[in-house]
C-alpha cells in the first residue's frame, strides 16, 4: 500500500495534533464548572491538574513499548480513541477521586498521543524530505483557541457541561475520522539501524545525546509554560501594569509563538534546526533579559514578544532530533518535557517567594539560555532528510 502524498499526510497529522490541543482546552475550559460541581477547592483543583500532568510524565515507559509493538500510526488512533471518552467521563464523575482517576488516564493518553503523533511528523518528513514540524505545533495551538471560543459559544446557551461535551465529543470524532485515512504507515525513523536495534528488547539506557536532547526540551518547556502562569502576575505585581493591560502579557507570547510556528518551517528549511533552536532560544533569553532590566509596559511586553518568537520552534525541532533516534528516545525527551512543564512555573514559584518575582522571570531567561547552550552539542537535522552535527 503505497504512502499517502505529502499534503494528505501532513492533512491527517495535523488534525491529530488539533486533536490533542482541542481536546485539552475543551475539558480545561470547564474548570470552574467541574469544581463547582464537585466542591472542590483550590488546591483540589491544583491536584486535578497536577494528577493530569503526572499520568502524561508517568507513561514514558508504557509509551516506549507500545511505540515498538504499535507503532506510531496505531498509538496514535488508539490514544485518540481514549481521549476521546474523557470529557464525557469528567462530566459524570460523581467525586473528586474519580475525578482524578479520569484526569490520570487523560494524562496516560495524552503521553501516547503527543509522542506518537510528532513520530509520525518526523516520519513525514524524512520521507518527504520536507520540513513540517512547526506548523503541525501550530495546529495544537489553534486546537486549544478553537476548544475557548466553543467553551464561550456554549456556554452563552447554555452552562450544561454534559451539553458541551457532548459537542465536543463529536467535533473530537470527527477530526479523529479526519486524520485517519493519511496517517503514515512507514517505520519512524531511527526504528531500524544501530539505534533501532539497541531498543528492540527493552528499555536501554539512555545516550549521553538523548539526555542532551532531554535537557533541551525540559528546559524549553519551562520557558513555555513560566511564561503562561506567571507573565500577568509580573506585569500586575512588579510593573505595575493596570488591569487591563496585564493580560496581555499570554495574550503576547500566544500570538507571536503562533506566528512563529507557522513560519519556522521555512527557516528550517533554509538555515537548519541547530542554527533555528540556538538564534531562537538565545533571543527568547536576551530580550527577556532586557525586559527585566529596563522595566516599563512596554519594554516587558516586546520582551515577552521575544520569548513568544524564540521559544516557538525549540520544542518542533527537538522532536525532530528526538525521534531520528527511536521511540524510546523520543518518548524519554517527551516525558523529560512533560516534567519541565509541570515544573517550571513552581520553580519560578519558589523563587519568588524566596527571593522576588523578577529573579523568578531571570530564571526563565536562563532556561532559554541553557536550551542554547545545549543545542551546540545535538546532532540536528539541517534540512528534513539530512542529519548533521552542527
Amino acid at each position: 500500500m503505497p504512502e499517502p502524498s505529502f499534503r494528505h499526510a501532513k492533512w491527517s497529522i495535523a488534525a491529530l495534533f488539533g486533536f490533542l490541543g482541542f481536546q485539552y482546552g475543551t475539558w480545561i475550559s470547564r474548570l470552574p464548572a467541574l469544581k463547582a460541581r464537585l466542591d472542590l477547592g483550590a488546591g483540589e483543583v491544583g491536584l486535578l491538574l497536577m494528577a493530569c500532568g503526572a499520568g502524561a510524565a508517568a507513561s514514558f515507559p508504557l509509551v516506549a513499548a507500545l511505540m515498538r509493538r504499535l507503532g506510531s500510526r496505531r498509538l496514535s488512533l488508539a490514544s485518540a480513541a481514549c481521549l476521546v471518552a474523557v470529557p464525557a467521563a469528567l462530566s459524570a464523575v460523581p467525586n473528586q477521586p474519580l475525578a482524578l482517576l479520569a484526569v490520570c488516564a487523560d494524562g496516560v493518553a495524552v503521553g501516547c498521543l503527543n509522542v506518537a503523533m510528532n513520530a509520525q511528523g518526523a516520519a513525514l518528513e524524512s520521507t518527504h524530505g520536507r520540513t513540517a514540524m512547526s506548523q503541525l505545533h501550530a495546529t495544537f495551538s489553534a486546537g486549544l483557541l478553537a476548544a475557548a471560543l466553543l467553551a464561550s459559544g456554549v456556554t452563552t446557551l447554555t452552562g450544561s457541561v454534559p451539553a458541551h461535551f457532548a459537542v465536543a465529543g463529536a467535533l473530537l470524532l470527527l477530526l479523529l475520522g479526519a486524520a485517519r485515512p493519511g496517517l503514515l504507515t512507514r517505520q519512524e525513523p531511527g526504528a531500524t539501524g544501530p539505534e533501532g536495534r539497541k531498543r528492540r528488547a527493552a528499555l536501554a539506557l539512555p545516550s549521553g545525546t538523548t539526555l542532551l536532547m532531554g535537557c533541551a526540551m525540559a528546559f524549553g518547556t519551562i520557558t513555555e509554560g513560566a511564561m503562561n502562569d506567571w507573565s500577568t502576575l509580573y506585569l500586575k505585581d512588579v510593573v505595575e501594569a493596570s488591569a487591563s493591560v496585564a493580560p496581555l502579557g499570554i495574550a503576547v507570547v500566544s500570538v507571536m509563538m503562533l506566528l512563529a510556528r507557522l513560519l519556522a518551517d521555512r527557516w528550517r528549511t533554509r538555515w537548519g534546526d541547530g542554527r533555528v533552536v540556538r538564534a531562537g532560544s538565545a533571543v527568547a533569553a536576551a530580550g527577556l533579559g532586557l525586559a527585566l532590566l529596563t522595566g516599563g509596559v512596554v519594554p516587558t511586553l516586546l520582551g515577552f514578544a521575544c520569548v513568544g518568537l524564540g521559544a516557538a520552534a525549540v520544542t518542533p525541532c527537538v522532536y525532530v532530533a528526538a525521534a531520528g533516534r527511536g521511540p524510546d528516545a523520543l518518548a524519554l525527551v517527551a516525558a523529560m518535557g512533560t516534567t519541565g512543564l509541570l515544573g517550571g512555573p513552581a520553580l519560578i514559584g519558589f523563587v519568588a517567594g524566596a527571593a522576588s518575582l523578577t529573579l523568578g522571570m531571570a530564571t526563565v531567561a536562563a532556561s532559554a539560555l541553557i536550551v542554547t547552550l545545549t543545542a551546540f552539542w545535538i546532532p540536528w537535522r539541517a534540512r528534513a532528510g539530512a542529519l548533521v552535527t552542527s
